[in-house]
């Protein structure tokens, strides 16, 4: 089986860096006619998958949207991976899970493991409970075949003064980062990987500025890069090559409300529209 890195450059190239987020809020259920409950999210995610199959190359469903409704929505949740995964999609599971021990190798085993009921081919991590926290998990991720996106830029305003500390340890140099160790321990991972895009990436916001953070087209080399952002939130597609210059063929693009909020009735519509608008500003 090829890695997660050399699937998702496979359909970076085939279909563009627009990922298509899977996030059935209340508002959304109303507007399209749904209940609020897990029948709804499951036909929800269910529809957006059917639009996105053979539009786009990964999708990336926010698991809280499922969570909410306990036990249902995790049934709807499992049949929303599944059929993502049977469309051909590479699918990026929302988790943002993060721990220590026994407990990340339950969240690995969850979403990582083949043949588990949330299987994914890919999920986000939050790497602030240290930078040793996930080290199992991703190398769990690897022997899968899987990937991961790590949390390193968030556009949060919040973040900004976590997110660019200074590290203050020996193994840290003078002036790094906190985004940037954490975009530095990712990438270490994909060292003697197959393919030119590891399995190992990073969350950079597509609003900020990831200069500040640290992050510049050396250390980003090589790691795939899930950009939320674009769309509603503000980022542009054609602003893809100013934000992420040299590593800009890296991105994943998500958009979630931009896309959403057309309906189900035009919602393959709006996917084909984003989806060329991401091609053009890459030509």
């Amino acid at each position: 089986m090829s890695t997660f890195g050399q699937r998702l450059s496979e359909a970076l190239s085939a279909s563009g860096p627009l990922c298509v987020g899977i996030d059935p809020h209340e508002a959304l259920l109303r507007a399209w006619g749904l209940p609020v409950d897990a029948a709804g999210v499951r036909e929800f995610g269910l529809r957006v998958v059917e639009a996105s199959a053979g539009r786009v190359g990964v999708v990336k469903p926010q698991v809280a949207f499922f969570e909410r409704f306990g036990s249902a929505g995790y049934a709807a949740l499992e049949d929303v991976l599944a059929a993502a995964r049977e469309a051909g999609l590479l699918v990026v599971a929302d988790a943002k899970r993060g721990d220590i021990g026994t407990t990340m190798d339950g969240y690995a085993a969850a979403w990582l493991s083949p043949g588990s009921p949330l299987e994914a081919d890919a999920v986000t991590l939050s790497p602030y409970l240290g930078p040793d926290s996930l080290q199992q998990t991703l190398a769990t991720a690897l022997r899968a075949d899987k990937g991961a996106f790590v949390l390193a830029a968030t556009s949060n305003p919040e973040a900004l003064p976590v997110q660019t500390a200074l590290v203050v340890d020996d193994a840290a140099d003078e002036g790094q980062r906190v985004a940037e160790r954490v975009a530095r321990d990712a990438a270490w991972h994909n060292m003697g990987l197959p393919g030119a895009l590891g399995s190992v990436g990073v969350v950079i916001g597509a609003t900020i500025d990831r200069t500040a953070f640290g992050l510049g087209d050396i250390v980003l080399a090589g790691s795939p890069i899930l950009a939320p952002g674009f769309g509603a939130q503000g980022a542009d597609p054609a602003d893809l090559p100013r934000l992420f210059g040299y590593v800009a063929s890296q991105v994943v693009a998500s958009e979630s409300r931009s896309i959403l909020s057309a309906g189900p009735s035009g919602l393959a519509a709006r996917i084909d529209e984003r989806a060329e608008l991401y091609r053009k500003a890459r030509a």
